[in-house]
């Protein structure tokens, strides 16, 4: 199978996509010529959007922010239930610093944040 080359051919693939999804259902045949054209333009776009427009994993202190965030918690209040100084949390939050596996955990279990996005695997 070839690949999208270039952004003027991605882009015409991505108005054809446009085009053809009103066209496609759950109960269109998987013979259907605009079935079968959505699908292999959708894998071309997709793999071209993953090449070039990736936007690659968060950091742990960008992780951090977003949680406290949608809990809304300061760095005052996180480091209280981490039992840790504030100084620390700005550490994490800067980069500066990572936690240590006691504090990854804790951090995890605290804020729900996926164990392999605190280890960084």
């Amino acid at each position: 199978m070839t690949c999208i080359e270039n952004e003027a051919q991605y882009r015409w693939a991505l108005k054809r996509v446009d085009e053809l999804l009103p066209l496609v259902n759950d109960e269109t045949p998987l013979t259907d010529p605009n079935s079968i054209e959505l699908e292999l333009l959708s894998g071309l776009v997709a793999d071209y959007s993953d090449k070039h427009y990736s936007i690659g994993a968060p950091s742990l202190s960008e992780v951090i922010k977003l949680r406290m965030y949608e809990m809304g918690l300061t760095q005052a209040a996180l480091a209280k239930r981490l039992g840790v100084s504030p100084s620390r949390i700005c550490e994490y939050l800067s980069g500066k610093k990572e936690p240590t596996l006691k504090q990854g955990r804790a951090i995890s279990k605290e804020l729900n944040i996926e164990a392999s996005i605190v280890l960084g695997v």
